[in-house]
């Protein structure tokens, strides 16, 4: 990622976290409001906007990422299956612990798969995953990395999981929603492991879309 990339992608994170969720809930009311789409079907076009956004403020890192995936596909396959075998036995581990609260998120994803199942699809299992490994695993773990590994991994993986469970314990009103953080821990640490050793930012995203197709299959079946 070259530094012009990372200063503009650090001003397109804290907008993705503190500004374009809220702007995309309002925009979701007016067109609710009328009766015009459903909540999956908006959040496509939220998330594709997003990712056209990311091809601005990313290119070079990205089509760079094709010819690291290319030029590194063993070590990219081989971070892929670790990454998602080691994702699927802490995921079991982390499901054994007690939580005092149910995570929102699995009845809100089997009501919008309900009403729009190919939106909600294409929603978890291509859009999420694409904008999320840039953010999380190209900007922030790739510019910690070159500070300190183990401090990449730490910071990134936090953040990542607790970036998936704040805005419940904001919006309900209940810190006890920040435990769910624990929830998505395996899921942050496999991807970044996948990319760290795996070197291209596309084999993490490509098990970002494995992990959520799983998720959502358990969570409709």
């Amino acid at each position: 990622m070259t530094d012009s990339e990372r200063r503009r992608g650090w001003v397109f994170f804290a907008l993705y976290l503190l500004v374009f969720p809220y702007l995309n809930a309002w925009a979701q009311r007016l067109l609710m409001g009328e009766g015009e789409a459903p909540v999956a079907e908006a959040n496509v076009v939220y998330y594709v906007l997003l990712f056209a956004l990311a091809l601005l403020v990313f290119w070079t890192f990205l089509r760079h990422g094709f010819s690291l995936l290319v030029d590194w596909l063993p070590e990219n396959a081989f971070a892929f299956v670790t990454g998602l075998a080691g994702a699927g036995l802490l995921h079991f581990l982390v499901t054994l612990i007690p939580y005092p609260v149910q995570n929102p998120s699995e009845m809100q994803y089997l009501q919008e798969f309900a009403i729009s199942p190919v939106a909600t699809a294409v929603l978890l299992v291509v859009l999420i995953p694409l904008i999320e490994e840039t953010l999380f695993r190209g900007l922030v773990f790739g510019s910690l990395r070159q500070y300190s590994r183990p401090l990449a991994y730490v910071v990134s993986v936090l953040v990542y999981a607790l970036a998936c469970v704040w805005r419940y314990a904001l919006e309900i009103g209940d810190p006890a929603y920040l435990l769910l953080f624990i929830q998505y821990l395996p899921m942050s640490l496999a991807l970044a492991w996948c990319y760290d050793n795996g070197g291209s930012i596309w084999s993490a995203v490509a098990l970002h879309m494995t992990i959520n197709g799983f998720m959502l299959f358990s969570i409709v079946h």
